[in-house]
């Protein structure tokens, strides 16, 4: 295998970030979600943002307006959803996150309710628990097939089996995948070929896509229990990508079709190191392309007229400073004129009120000894004495 490409390179955290969104992008793609609705929020933008979770993990999500208003879903907190979608990697934070395209209420309906159940039952009595799980053989050369001798999922299964290794010794156990009699076909499949000599290296089960009450048989706790009980490794493939059973949970390992589960079950030396490598040539490309990029943005700084003449980026700046300046210098200006006119017109009026600018109008202030005003007559006494202001000085009189 060739050396990591990236061993004693040393990035930025953009660059970094970058270099693992282009990774993401380009191996996560078209993915299914299932998870509960948690955080979710709308922005002004009109995208919406929210949170998938299970019991263990979250996950960001971000579905643009453009895909939102192609769906009467009302999304709300704590639905049950299948989302389907690119992972992404939003750089700015560095978090990842799944692009919603489209999304999907999961059933609540009485079948949905006897699938959770059933579910919630097997899985405390541990048919789920991971210590529970039996390997699967990496090169296997006895397979039994549980599943309809009719259907398309055999079509497929052995197409995929004789075109990857035409070798491998097959064994059908042909069943009824769907009716009343089925689940008992299936469940004694399994235990005949449990008992087969030679021992079977693996057992696919299984049978192509179909409605949920087609597929409803998978979710039968018998042929859970066959699949529990089963000494030789499992693989469940049942309907489509998106479709989810009973015996997906019991199972040692989860197929999304009947002819992916060929594919995994048939996978040699030679497929593992064709991946490796296509894997390390597209992070090569990913690399590639980054530095490209990179080099094109240096290029493109280098040659910017900022780095000939480093004074222009401040001289646009400086004359928004100057232009501020005479802004700010006028307003000030018209505002202290303001005041200073308001402040005008305020002593001119409090000098028309004055004392003695009445005076000055042929007014007088009579007033006596101890210099209190005499506004009426009855103020006054024969004999006395009193003093009256006019503009330029005092009268003095006495009362008659």
């Amino acid at each position: 295998m060739e050396a990591n490409p990236f061993q004693g390179q040393v990035f930025t955290v953009t660059a970094l970030t970058l270099a693992v969104k282009q990774m993401m992008e380009g191996v996560f793609r078209d993915v299914f979600v299932e998870g509960e609705v948690s955080n979710l929020r709308e922005a002004g933008s009109g995208h919406i943002y929210f949170d998938l979770k299970d019991r263990d993990s979250l996950l960001g999500a971000v579905m643009f307006k453009w895909d939102a208003r192609k769906y009467s879903l009302q999304l709300q907190e704590g639905l049950q959803v299948r989302v389907w979608g690119n992972l992404s990697v939003y750089a700015k934070s560095g978090r990842y996150q799944i692009v919603v395209k489209k999304v999907e209420a999961l059933s609540k309906g009485n079948l949905y309710l006897a699938f959770e159940k059933l579910k919630q039952k097997l899985e405390a009595q541990g048919l789920f628990a991971p210590e529970h799980k039996k390997e699967i053989p990496p090169y296997p050369q006895r397979i039994g097939i549980v599943t309809s001798p009719t259907g398309a999922a055999i079509r497929d299964i052995l197409s995929v089996l004789k075109r990857r290794n035409p070798y491998l010794e097959i064994l059908i156990a042909p069943v009824l995948v769907q009716g009343e009699e089925a689940a008992g076909q299936i469940a004694q499949a399994i235990e005949d070929l449990n008992r087969f000599k030679p021992k079977l290296d693996v057992l696919l089960i299984g049978r192509g896509g179909g409605s949920i009450e087609d597929l409803w048989v998978f979710n039968e706790e018998t042929v859970a229990r066959a699949i529990y009980k089963s000494k030789i490794p499992t693989i469940s493939c049942v309907g489509h990508e998106v479709d989810f059973t009973i015996a997906d949970f019991v199972a040692d390992l989860r197929a999304p079709t009947p002819s992916a589960a060929a594919e995994l079950v048939v996978e040699n030396s030679q497929n593992t190191y064709a991946h490796v490598l296509q894997l390390q040539k597209r992070i090569g490309q990913a690399v590639s392309l980054f530095y490209e990029r990179a080099k094109n943005r240096l290029d493109l700084a280098s040659n910017s007229p900022v780095f000939k003449d480093p004074l222009l980026l401040t001289q646009n700046k400086e004359q928004e400073v100057d232009a501020l300046s005479l802004r700010l210098e006028s307003a000030w200006k018209n505002q202290l004129g303001r005041c200073e006119h308001r402040l005008e017109m305020a002593r001119q009026k409090l000098e028309a009120l004055g004392p003695q600018n009445i005076l000055k109008r042929g007014y007088s202030i009579t007033r006596k000894q101890d210099g209190s005003v005499i506004s009426h007559v009855t103020q006054t006494a024969p004999g006395e004495t009193i003093y009256v202001q006019v503009q330029d000085g005092m009268i003095y009189t006495e009362v008659k």
